[in-house]
């Protein structure tokens, strides 16, 4: 169906605005992601991932309470706020210590061996490159308030890819896809290129962009998942204060009958009493999957924390669930490295696609170039270019959930 010229305008109006608003953010969001693909391989090469001693199969672990009890050794000053196995092995426990049970950047991470109880290391995930390209993706050092104003940049990112997408049709019609007219100005050529990898990215990067959008709500999710689901499990528990360490039943007790609720799932991370995934009066067991979906599907499980019984193990409602799904598809973390190189090869064609789109808008308004572009009465030349480009503008905007360690 062909569009008239006042949709047209229209159209280009709303793609201009939306894109190059976001245009600068997505940038950063392109290249502050292209390390995160690879973190654990950067990781390596850094020296800063722990690896377990190798140990036969069937060694004997040490009780939970005993790993926590070494971790705690080291930071005496600090609470327990999470602890979780690596993703592809349980013989390390990494412990989270921070000054008090509420959500904090000021954490300290144990390693402690699962089979041993030594100490591995305390890596610091708080600081180095990579921790300053995942906070700026994630929030730019602003918390919450960055979350949410790069969701914004994102949802501006979903508006300039769908209304580039309604006017490639008219762009190209007098041309055959892919075409690049290495003839014309540098201007044109620019203009053709990043037509040409906008649409080839076009899904991919409405995928990663959605995805990232929803990340930016993460915090927000769990609250409300808190307020709508728990609050009805814990009115018994009304009134009552936290609890404190002492009066705790041992956890490996109650580690053992969480996983009797669910003994296909393995465990991801716990989330001890007061801490934002769990409540004053419960120990939290997120279970997952052992499948390459489910395995980033969590159950939760919630152990009283004075006796080590379970209280519930509700179901994730469809809101938790789409922000789970979400993170892995958006990160390219389904396929292992074949799917971090073909999304690293993405982020890369979409940084080119945002530097020409930027590029391009700045040509256009360039005197020297008008110039070129007319002749001598001012009128338009046979040469003259296109229009400025109408199309996507996409961006991989890696975000990701911070690891509870």
């Amino acid at each position: 169906m062909r569009m008239d010229s006042k949709t047209i305008k229209t159209w280009a109006w709303v793609h201009k605005w939306s894109s190059l608003v976001c245009t600068a953010l997505m940038l950063l969001l392109c290249l502050t992601g292209l390390p995160l693909i690879f973190h654990h391989e950067i990781g390596h090469l850094l020296g800063t991932e722990v690896e377990a001693p190798k140990m036969p199969a069937d060694t004997p672990r040490v009780s939970l309470d005993r790993a926590l009890e070494v971790a705690r050794a080291q930071h005496p000053d600090r609470v327990v706020q999470f602890a979780s196995h690596d993703e592809d092995s349980e013989d390390i426990w990494f412990v989270t210590l921070t000054p008090t049970p509420a959500p904090t950047d000021d954490f300290r991470s144990v390693a402690v061996d699962a089979r041993t109880g030594q100490v591995l290391a305390q890596p610091r995930f708080d600081q180095g490159f990579m921790w300053i390209m995942f906070k700026l993706h994630v929030d730019l050092f602003a918390g919450l308030p960055g979350k949410l104003f790069l969701g914004l940049m994102g949802l501006l990112l979903l508006v300039a890819l769908v209304s580039g997408t309604v006017l490639y049709a008219p762009f190209m019609r007098k041309l055959e896809f892919g075409t690049v007219r290495r003839d014309r100005r540098p201007r044109a050529k620019w203009l053709d290129l990043h037509n040409l990898l906008g649409i080839v990215t076009l899904t991919w990067a409405f995928v990663v962009g959605a995805t990232g959008m929803i990340n930016t709500w993460a915090d927000l999710v769990i609250k409300y998942w808190q307020h709508d689901q728990l609050s009805a499990l814990l009115a018994p528990y009304q009134g009552q204060p936290l609890v404190p360490v002492a009066e705790r039943a041992p956890l490996q007790r109650a580690l053992e009958a969480a996983k009797a609720q669910a003994p296909d799932k393995r465990l991801s991370f716990i989330a001890f009493p007061g801490t934002a995934f769990s409540s004053p009066h419960h120990t939290t067991f997120f279970l997952r999957g052992q499948e390459p979906l489910t395995s980033r599907l969590l159950q939760p499980v919630l152990v009283d924390a004075r006796t080590a019984e379970v209280t519930a193990a509700p179901k994730l409602p469809w809101y938790v669930t789409a922000l789970l799904v979400s993170q892995p598809l958006h990160f390219g973390d389904y396929g292992g490295m074949p799917m971090q190189i073909l999304w690293a090869l993405l982020d890369i064609a979409t940084i080119i696609v945002l530097g020409s789109g930027l590029y391009l808008w700045l040509r256009k308004g360039d005197p020297a170039h008008v110039h070129r572009s007319q002749g001598k009465a001012g009128a338009p030349s046979a040469n003259a270019e296109r229009p400025a480009p109408l199309q996507p503008q996409p961006v991989q905007a890696r975000t990701r959930l911070e690891s509870l360690r």
